[in-house]
């Protein structure tokens, strides 16, 4: 896991404002935004579940995957990390779109 995306993704999931490169995290009252390239790509709700949301905003590229993967990984939810099969994402080995999708 790079760098830049385990410092991102601590601070995402522990509702800290972050700015490097191009990653950032925004705290806002009920919820906590990871955003890459400015793309809100996650979402962590201040509800009593801590409901996280992953979305690739349509760019199926390799750094979204791996931004995404680094939430799911350090978040410890326990679920298949997104992987790419004849130019399928698939998560939790299921074919997956992109679009938003709640992780626990």
């Amino acid at each position: 896991m790079r760098k830049i995306t385990k410092e991102s993704v601590n601070a995402f999931l522990n509702a800290n404002k972050f700015n490097k490169s191009n990653m950032s995290v925004e705290v806002e009252p009920n919820v906590t935004v990871l955003r890459y390239h400015g793309n809100a790509i996650a979402y962590k709700y201040n509800d009593p579940n801590g409901t996280i949301t992953i979305t690739n905003r349509g760019y199926f590229t390799n750094t979204t995957k791996e931004r995404l993967n680094g939430v799911i990984t350090l978040s410890g939810i326990n679920i298949e990390p997104i992987y790419q099969k004849n130019w399928n994402w698939y998560l939790d080995g299921k074919e997956w779109n992109g679009n938003l999708t709640d992780i626990n």
